[in-house]
C-alpha cells in the first residue's frame, strides 16, 4: 500500500503565490510519474501538472505560473504557483504512479487526501 500526504493549501489573494508539497510513502519500487489534479467547485477534476521521466507537462491554464518539480530521493513532488487567479480555486490532488512490486511491472494509481487552494475574487 501507498500513502500520499499533501500540505500546503490555504487561502492566497490574487497574484499571490502558493507551493504544495506531496510526498509517496509505502511499499514503492519506483515511481513512473507523479503530478497534481485539482477538482473546482461544480467542475470535474482536471490534471494541472504532471511529471514523467523528468519531462514536464502543464495545463494550457496554469503555463508560465505553475512550476512542478520532483524530488526522487524523497519521493515527493511539489507545485510553485504564482500569480494565482480566482479561477485557480480548487481542491489540489497529488497522483502518482507506483511500481510496488520487484516481481511485476505493473504499476498502481495512487490519490492524495487534498488539500484545499483558495484565491478569493
Amino acid at each position: 500500500q501507498v500513502q500520499l500526504v499533501e500540505s500546503g493549501g490555504g487561502v492566497v489573494q490574487a497574484g499571490g503565490s502558493l507551493r504544495l508539497s506531496c510526498a509517496a510513502a509505502g511499499s514503492i519500487v519506483s515511481i513512473n510519474a507523479m503530478g497534481w489534479y485539482r477538482q473546482g467547485p461544480g467542475k470535474q477534476r482536471e490534471q494541472v501538472a504532471i511529471t514523467r521521466l523528468g519531462t514536464p507537462r502543464y495545463a494550457d491554464s496554469v503555463k508560465g505560473r505553475f512550476t512542478i518539480s520532483r524530488d526522487n530521493a524523497k519521493n515527493a513532488v511539489y507545485l510553485e504557483m504564482n500569480s494565482l487567479k480566482p479561477e485557480d480555486t480548487a481542491v489540489y490532488y497529488c497522483n502518482a504512479e507506483v511500481r510496488t512490486s520487484q516481481e511485476s511491472s505493473r504499476v498502481y494509481a495512487y490519490w492524495g487526501q487534498g488539500t484545499q487552494v483558495t484565491v478569493p475574487s
